[in-house]
């Protein structure tokens, strides 16, 4: 807890992106991405949710198909192992080349989590919280051009302004990372229900006010609102109702 609350007064204290993010903020941003996806937990960083064809990994919860499987949602555990290669990180030897995830299905997985293999990954992906936390930061900062093109041409200079109001506030920071790694940037076709998406561009849209209503506060309630739409047009046997409470707890911390 004390780690948690030295990372959030860093973020506070000095925002920054990309390239140009140090590394007590790119610790910052990792803590309490960890803290929302995985409680913190060194367990938590390898998971496979229940109903889901992929393993979610990292403090970001990356998305790792099996060979064979995809799905409607963005596969980002290979594109992080490249940007780890090109941050001359040294991947443990099983994971070089990015293959695609070596456990079937979640029954192997489970099956697999005190087996060496796993806590190898466990303490790999541990030791690389700052590097995790820059490669979702890059993703943010290339998430604004995809956004423009996909966003209604009327509507895409609110769109900007709404995206850099918030850059410019600590909070917001942290909130446009987190959500865009948790939720995606909106623009895929393939990341829709009944025609509505759920990502980074919908919350933007759809908050409300001007200017300084442009905050943190406003794009948390966004949040809610563009989630609560995603769960009531799921295919049912998904049961994503019951992961609602868990995602408005995350976005509440936005706020």
């Amino acid at each position: 807890m004390r780690a948690i609350l030295i990372a959030t007064a860093l973020i506070v204290a000095r925002p920054a992106l990309g390239a140009a993010i140090s590394d007590d903020d790119a610790l910052a941003v990792s803590y309490r991405v960890w803290q929302n996806e995985a409680g913190g937990s060194s367990r938590g960083l390898t998971h496979w949710n229940k109903g889901e064809d992929f393993a979610s990994l990292g403090i970001g919860h990356f998305i790792w198909y099996p060979a064979g499987k995809r799905g409607p949602f963005e596969e980002s555990f290979p594109k992080l192992l490249a940007f780890m290669e090109a941050e001359g990180v040294e991947l443990p030897a099983w994971l070089r080349g990015r293959p695609a995830c070596p456990w079937p299905d979640r029954q192997a997985f489970r099956r697999d989590m005190d087996a060496p293999r796993l806590e190898e990954l466990r303490n790999f992906l541990t030791s690389t919280l700052g590097v995790q936390a820059r490669f979702m930061a890059a993703r943010l900062e290339r998430s604004l051009p995809a956004m423009l093109e996909a966003a209604p041409d009327s509507r895409r200079e609110l769109v900007r302004e709404r995206f850099e109001r918030l850059m410019s506030q600590p909070q917001g920071v942290y909130a446009l990372i987190d959500y865009v790694n948790f939720k995606g940037e909106g623009v895929s076709p393939t990341e829709r229900y009944n025609g509505k998406g759920w990502g980074l561009l919908q919350v933007l849209l759809d908050m409300r006010g001007e200017g300084r209503a442009a905050n943190a506060a406003e794009f948390a309630r966004s949040a809610r609102r563009i989630l609560t739409r995603r769960v009531k047009n799921s295919p049912p046997e998904r049961g994503e109702a019951t992961w609602l409470a868990v995602w408005r707890r995350r976005v509440r911390t936005y706020a």
